[in-house]
Formats: C-alpha cells, sequence, structure tokens
C-alpha cells in the first residue's frame, strides 16, 4: 500500500515514502569495521525499525535497504511492487562487546508486531512481512529460542509469523530513507504511524536505550 493510509475520521492523507521524492540515489553500504558485527532484521516499514533499533546501546549504525529478494539493487519503488520479493530491512552494525545479538532479537520482536502477516499496521503487502536472517546456526538457534519465548510469554495474543531464512543479500535503499524519522519528524505517517511504534519500543527496551531516550 507505499504506506498510503486514509482516515476517515478527519479525511486526512497520510503519504510514505514512496511519493513526493525526486532522488533515486542509493545509500552507500559500509564495511564494519573491527570488532563490530552485523545482523539484518525486517519488520514492516523500515522508518521505525530503523530508529528503534539504532536506540539501542552498542548500535553504531542502522542502514535502511532490502533483503530477502531475488533482484540486485532494487529500487523502493519495485520493492514496493512486490515483484522482487524483497522486504523493507535493516541492517545493524553493533559492538557485541556491549550489546549481544540475544538483545537484539529481543529489541526486533519489539519494535513490531511479529504476528501479522505480510503487514505492519496500514502498509500491506510481502514488502512489509516479518523476517529475520541468520548468518550462524548458533543466531538461527537464537531467533528460534526467541519465537518460542516470546509465544510462551504470551506478550502477543497471536503467535509469531517472522520468517526465519540464511542470509544471502542485502541492498542499502535511496538516501532519503536512511534516518527519515529524525529527519522528517512533521510527515503525518511518521507522526500517526511510526512514532507511536518507537515509543512503544522506548518503553519494552527502557533499560538498554542509550542516554537521551
Amino acid at each position: 500500500m507505499n504506506k498510503l493510509i486514509l482516515y476517515i475520521a478527519g479525511v486526512f492523507l497520510f503519504v510514505g515514502c514512496a511519493n513526493g521524492q525526486s532522488s533515486d540515489k542509493f545509500a552507500k553500504l559500509p564495511q564494519p569495521k573491527a570488532g563490530e558485527a552485523i545482523a539484518t532484521f525486517g519488520g514492516g516499514c523500515f522508518w521505525s525499525m530503523s530508529e528503534a533499533l539504532s536506540e539501542l546501546k552498542g548500535v553504531n549504525k542502522v542502514v535502511s535497504g532490502y533483503a530477502g529478494g531475488n533482484t540486485k539493487n532494487p529500487t523502493y519503488r519495485e520493492v514496493s511492487s512486490q515483484s522482487t520479493n524483497h522486504a523493507e530491512t535493516v541492517q545493524v552494525y553493533y559492538d557485541p562487546k556491549k550489546i549481544s545479538y540475544e538483545k537484539l532479537v529481543e529489541g526486533f520482536f519489539f519494535a513490531h508486531d511479529p504476528t501479522t502477516l505480510n503487514r505492519q499496521g496500514p502498509d500491506e503487502g510481502t514488502d512489509y512481512r516479518s523476517i529475520a536472517f541468520y548468518r550462524t546456526p548458533e543466531e538461527k538457534n537464537i531467533l528460534l529460542t526467541a519465537i518460542k519465548r516470546v509465544n510462551e510469554s504470551k506478550h502477543y495474543n497471536n503467535p509469531i509469523v517472522t520468517q526465519v531464512v540464511p542470509f544471502t543479500a542485502f541492498y542499502p535503499a535511496e538516501a532519503y530513507h536512511q534516518g527519515y524519522y529524525r529527519t522528517h519528524g512533521d510527515n503525518p505517517y511518521i507522526e500517526s504511524v511510526s512514532e507511536p511504534k518507537v515509543l512503544k519500543f522506548r518503553k519494552a527496551m527502557a533499560a538498554d536505550l542509550k542516554p537521551g531516550f
């Protein structure tokens, strides 16, 4: 739905990042620094997911992009058309001495609703699916264990539907998507959809946030 929401009450029209953008310049994909690890997650619109995970202590950088598909260097419009099978995804660069992969996974499951199939709130489609990529058997086990734990906790009313798949490739999104949450706080979509998700995340992960959040 390209982050398009029509609220009948008030007749507000919220237009997401597919509209009104003039640049298709892709962001550069940074190489991990010495001692830095990488994790890749998809949980709906990457504007809020990127912001949420970047607020965790030990996270150095988060890049918005696309993963899980079959086209090299897809554009946002191609991903939104659901013709490439990519999901909106974030790649997290973190210091494993300051934050564990387990803690990142915990944050991931609190940063979105992992129980809705191919949908996050008003955004519908396979590009908004909940998906987690593992790079090692240990990461796969951590993800599956976390899913079992969250399901058993009844934190969500419905069971988790997150795909757990091996990592293959990540393509950075267009430059204008990077850090979009902080630079477009007055965007109606950010105010009405992204911000409530980030505030919910902050409440759930309060003990693990950087100072200032």
